[in-house]
């Protein structure tokens, strides 16, 4: 367990973690064999990368291009809106929600069929109602890559068909993908297994199974997407989540894809573990309170944080508390006075609440008079006696 010092101060603190000396055992195992042309397995919190293969090139993304469709109609879309589909979109080639012209459903429907089985047609009539068009929403997956990091990537449609300014890289999908899953409703959605939704004019539902066979058969798989064209080959962005650790693997242009991404995930699982930097209840700093019947009100966290660490990057974790230096009473017991941000190698990935450990009550009038009285007193016998 990394150990967080408890700190009792005034003022807005830096505290950097304090490293047991014990070691946890971490599996000492041989790099991973896999056949994708491009490859990495990440640490989703961190943005560590724990394994990679050519994952600077660039390549087709094929359908794991949807992961950034779901994230801007996540951040942009209204999910209750009805979305009728036009005659562009129904006609649009490759894997199907089969969607028909003048058809409506709402846009959460649509962000399911998309994920699940990688309906071309429905990302082009989610684009539409969002953007007016494919290309104008194309621009807002792009510029939304590049905010998060993903910069060697570029967009030309939302749905991942072949197209040569349609390129990423092994490292930017893991990207994408690691801010995804920021997003409670992006995580949901991806590792749903089976979903039924509408299908109008139709006398049953559709009735959807996730093709991101992770979801089945291997442990703590939660997402992501699956991809394949002539040109792409077989993709896959594969998430699993074992012990609070979030990891993202991707394969590009894969002979085996699952094997592939069974091997990444398996390896990092074994260089990476989950450990408490503090616990719930850990004093994390005081503050001195005003005309309070206590003179100082102590900080806990109202939580408690783990981190991802690998044997390598212990001393990469460290920990900013603000918090003011002094407090007006009253104070009720569990009132948030300040915050804790977890940063690694400065990057913040963790934010928690620091709150009251107990309540302090406002003096009384007379009790303060008597405080200002006594420190007068205390002045002049100080400087004068």
């Amino acid at each position: 367990m990394i150990k967080q010092k408890k700190v009792i101060a005034s003022v807005v603190v830096s505290m950097f973690v304090s490293i047991i000396t014990t070691t946890v055992g971490f599996a000492s195992t041989n790099s991973p064999n896999v056949t994708a042309k491009a490859a990495i397995v990440m640490d989703a919190a961190t943005g560590k990368v724990l394994y990679s293969k050519n994952a600077e090139e660039r390549k087709y993304p094929a359908s794991t291009t949807k992961m950034m469709s779901l994230i801007v109609a996540l951040e942009h879309g209204n999910l209750d809106d009805l979305v009728t589909t036009s005659a562009n979109a129904a006609s649009t080639e490759g894997s199907s929600l089969w969607l028909t012209q003048g058809e409506s459903l709402k846009m959460i429907d649509l962000l399911y069929g998309i994920m699940l089985i990688s309906g071309n047609d429905a990302t082009v009539a989610v684009a539409e109602h969002i953007s007016g068009s494919v290309e104008n929403f194309a621009k807002l997956m792009t510029e939304k890559a590049h905010a998060i990091g993903a910069k060697d990537t570029h967009f030309a449609n939302s749905s991942g068909l072949p197209d040569p300014n349609h390129y990423s890289t092994a490292h930017d999908l893991a990207r994408i993908a690691a801010y995804g899953y920021k997003n409670p409703l992006f995580t949901q959605i991806v590792s749903t297994e089976h979903k039924v939704i509408p299908w109008p004019g139709k006398g049953f539902d559709r009735d959807l199974y996730n093709e991101n066979k992770m979801l089945w058969f291997y442990e703590g798989g939660n997402g992501v997407k699956t991809g394949y064209t002539d040109v792409a080959g077989r993709c896959l962005v594969s998430g699993a989540k074992r012990n609070n650790v979030q990891l993202v693997a991707v394969v590009l242009d894969s002979e085996t894809m699952w094997d592939d991404s069974k091997a990444l995930l398996d390896f990092a699982f074994a260089q990476i573990k989950s450990e408490k930097m503090f616990e719930q209840g850990d004093i994390l700093n005081s503050i001195k309170v005003l005309n309070g019947k206590s003179e100082v009100v102590r900080l806990i966290a109202d939580t408690s944080i783990s981190v991802p660490v690998t044997e390598s990057d212990r001393d990469a974790f460290h920990t900013i508390v603000d918090a003011p230096s002094k407090m007006e009473a009253p104070i009720v017991k569990g009132q948030k006075l300040g915050t804790a941000r977890v940063l690694y190698n400065n990057t913040e990935i963790a934010t928690i609440d620091l709150v009251a450990e107990e309540s302090v009550e406002r003096k009384s009038f007379f009790g303060t008079l008597f405080t200002s009285a006594w420190s007068i007193f205390t002045f002049f016998i100080k400087n004068f006696a």
